[in-house]
């Protein structure tokens, strides 16, 4: 009896299950490190998975952040209107700001008084008496300046995805400077995959309505949130955690809050040091792909943590009642004490192996999972300035026919197929008609549909 409790005892324990989160989430941290994904905590890596949302900022994280002034437009004379330009801007930090002081590297600056930054809206200052404003369009209308005379301008350059800096003196426009950035080489992939783990990205920017648009097809986003301003940011992102896990990437001063108030915040690495110690992950190489990356990651750790425990549980279920004498009667040899010890020791072995099998893993690989159909927040469905609604999404709906089924395995074989295309948001197929009826966030080539079913094993009917 005492052999046999001695051995009880050192079977039941606990090592394997208490190694089984702590070891995942340190080899998940030193993969994720290697690749440039920063974890700052357990509860980063565990959340980021589970993200239903992700909220981008636009310039400097689906962009560049590098601005180049793009387009002049002065309606005084142009010498002063370089002066006036590149006193104000050379005291802002502001990335836009920044593009003009470059553009005008060569002017002799004016002597500026009474300068204030206004987050999100522009700048202003006195300069001989006289007060400028230089800023967005709703800036410049707070402040009572008519911007009839520039509409159709604004429209046009708005529409080619540049960015207005509207500069005035006292109530009158005295010039536009167009500003534009470029598009990271792999946002678009990025976001791609990202749709592809079922995740919506959004794109939240303070710049307006045309501009937006204009990158947002580019690189493939179907929600857009534009013209909001710093504090704005934080009551958008409120309103889409009511609906799932949403995760914020960001990488300047404005986006602080929103990195903060959001289940995960992810900044960019070459982003201000507010924003990285505002986040949660820190991405070091600035790539979008390392945002699909920590999600696939993130996923991975916790289904390792799954396996772990798993293991460590089943082996205390039926180790236990061995080490007993529970089936002794059925001729199982009883464990002496050194054989629980070795098999104790064992299962934190397995536990370990198991763990470090994480550093095998590609984050970066594309990743095909079952689709799930979810809620669109009402605020992106509400949003005049959304590119798609949910009704539009709703009714768009394709009805194939499929020949080949004939059996329900034969049914849940062509779901599977189709629910692994971009765009298809759900899928439903009829064994007694021989249909399958997709619902779709766009168009999807017919061709692409029928290699789908084909590699399947079935046909098109």
């Amino acid at each position: 009896s005492i052999e046999r409790a001695i051995a009880v005892l050192v079977i039941s324990c606990p090592c394997a299950l208490g190694l089984a989160t702590p070891v995942a989430i340190m080899v998940g941290s030193g993969k994720g490190a290697k690749n440039g994904i920063l974890f700052k905590t357990a509860t980063a890596i565990e959340e980021c998975g589970k993200a239903s949302f992700v909220v981008f900022d636009k310039t400097g994280t689906i962009t560049k952040g590098e601005p180049t002034v793009t387009d002049v437009n002065s309606f005084i004379d142009k010498e002063e209107f370089a002066s006036i330009a590149f006193s104000l801007e050379k005291n802002s930090d502001h990335p836009l700001a920044k593009a003009v002081v470059n553009y005008y590297a060569n002017t002799l600056p004016l002597h500026v008084d009474d300068f204030k930054n206004i987050p999100g809206k522009g700048i202003q200052g006195t300069i001989n008496r006289d007060l400028y404003l230089a800023g967005n369009v709703k800036y410049l209308e707070e402040n009572n300046i008519n911007l009839s005379s520039i509409k159709e301008l604004l429209e046009k350059y708005s529409s080619e995805g540049k960015t207005p800096l509207i500069f005035s003196r006292n109530t009158e426009v005295i010039g536009l400077i167009m500003v534009s950035d470029v598009i990271k080489e792999d946002s678009f992939e990025a976001i791609k995959n990202i749709k592809a783990l079922g995740v919506i990205p959004i794109m939240l920017t303070g710049d307006n309505k045309q501009t937006a648009e204009f990158i947002a097809k580019q690189v493939g986003i179907d929600y857009i949130i534009s013209g909001v301003l710093p504090e704005g940011k934080l009551e958008v992102i409120n309103k889409i955690k009511e609906y799932g896990k949403v995760i914020m990437v960001g990488d300047g001063i404005n986006d602080s809050i929103a990195l903060t108030s959001a289940n995960i915040g992810m900044a960019i690495g070459k982003g201000s040091d507010i924003a990285i110690e505002s986040a949660d992950i820190v991405l070091m190489k600035s790539s979008l792909m390392d945002v699909y990356a920590a999600i696939r990651l993130s996923r991975h750790i916790y289904l390792n943590i799954k396996e772990n425990l798993f293991w460590a549980f089943i082996y205390n279920l039926i180790m236990i009642p061995i080490a007993a004498g529970a089936f002794s009667g059925l001729g199982l040899y009883k464990l002496a004490p050194w054989m629980g010890s070795a098999a104790m020791a064992l299962s934190s072995v397995f536990v370990v192996l198991n763990a470090l099998r994480i550093n095998l893993y590609h984050p970066y690989k594309e990743s095909k999972i079952k689709r799930k159909h979810m809620e669109i927040p009402s605020i992106l469905q509400n949003n005049e300035l959304c590119l798609i609604n949910e009704k539009e999404i709703q009714t768009m709906e394709k009805v194939v026919k499929v020949k080949g089924m004939m059996c329900m395995h034969c049914v849940a074989h062509v779901k599977k197929a189709l629910e692994g295309l971009d765009g298809v948001q759900e899928v439903e197929v009829s064994l007694d008609q021989g249909t399958a009826t997709m619902k779709l966030s766009h168009e999807i080539d017919e061709a692409l549909i029928k290699a789908t079913i084909e590699d399947a094993g079935y046909e098109l009917a």
